[in-house]
């Protein structure tokens, strides 16, 4: 590229389609080439394809190529502009969960607010998708859409993801002859379900979505003051089965903010269940219910209990109760 650049091709240079450099270089990800044909006069709004409807920072925000798209950005790409069809970078990064492109949009000026082809903000894409950070990012911005995107949260969280996604593909493909494999891989605190449809046993079809929706959930709640009943957040929490996903986590740190009596009552009977999963959940309640008022009112009873999990508990319960009982090191009787 530098010798060509130096020979005197145009940055602006595109294919018999109409496809630019600029815009390969940022489908592909090749950060270095998009920084070079910048600073060499490349047009970083410049659209792309036979119908030019196909904008770099919209490539690589499907892509979720978060390095190129804070070039592109740097070098003045309009955070908002749409492709054909009213897609943002903002609305495919939201689709996608590509949470890292959403966050650097943001930072650079995108609306949080700016709806999509079918009218929809990013909120209540981010939802349907399940990428907790990316709904995240968009609550620090300021974003609206806070009831329909919960009201979509929701109901994702009735269905099973992965026969949602076979369903799309059936629709798409049919069921005739093909072989499904599905995948599962922790992503950005949350589990990503890809199907995938096989001919010949290679993929040429896939459909995938991320698993946030209860974290998502209760996030949005919390930001209309809704107070959900404990035994939903609790099943919302164990729905994944791991204390390091998202849905599990949000869900403790709502109820340790709560810091009342009603929820300590709640957690200790999560901890005398006899299911390992619910009395961890119950002591990573109890690990800091009620912290942020000063002091740390529930000791004296938290404790007792917290020590004999950790003793007699099985080892994920026990693990949980020993982490809270660190918590407590030093803290005052009541």
């Amino acid at each position: 590229m530098v010798r060509a650049l130096r020979a005197g091709a145009s940055a602006e240079s595109s294919d018999e389609e109409g496809t630019t450099a600029l815009y390969l270089a940022s489908v592909q990800d090749l950060p270095g080439a998009v920084r070079l044909l910048l600073a060499a006069g490349a047009d970083p709004d410049r659209a792309s394809g036979p119908e030019t409807g196909d904008l770099p920072l919209c490539g690589a925000a499907c892509g979720g190529h978060a390095e190129v798209a804070e070039a592109l950005l740097s070098a003045g790409a309009d955070p908002d502009l749409s492709e054909e069809f009213g897609f943002t970078a903002l609305r495919w990064a939201a689709g996608l969960g590509h949470a890292r492109v959403a966050e650097t949009l943001l930072a650079h000026g995108a609306d949080p607010d700016l709806p999509g082809p079918q009218g929809e903000v990013p909120l209540v894409v981010a939802a349907r998708r399940g990428s907790t950070h990316t709904v995240r990012a968009l609550l620090l911005r300021g974003a609206r859409g806070h009831s329909p995107a919960l009201e979509e949260a929701r109901r994702m969280l009735t269905l099973d993801v992965e026969q949602e996604l076979r369903a799309a593909l059936r629709k798409a493909y049919g069921d005739e002859g093909h072989e499904w494999a599905v995948r599962r891989a922790r992503v950005d605190g949350g589990v990503t379900v890809t199907v995938e449809l096989l001919r010949g046993g290679e993929p040429f079809a896939s459909q995938d979505l991320q698993t946030g929706h209860g974290a998502i959930a209760t996030l949005l709640e919390n930001e209309l003051g809704v107070r959900a009943p404990f035994e939903e957040l609790a099943v919302r929490a164990l729905r994944g089965g791991d204390p390091g996903l998202d849905n599990w986590s949000v869900a403790a740190e709502t109820l340790q903010l709560r810091g009342d009596e009603e929820t300590f009552q709640a957690a200790v009977a999560w901890t005398a269940s006899g299911d390992p999963l619910r009395q961890a959940f119950g002591a990573d309640v109890l690990a800091r219910l009620g912290f942020r008022t000063g002091g740390r009112p529930f000791t004296a009873r938290a404790v007792p209990l917290l020590r004999e999990l950790a003793r007699a508990g099985a080892p994920v319960a026990a693990e949980a109760a020993a982490r809270a009982l660190g918590g407590y090191e030093d803290a005052p009787a009541g």
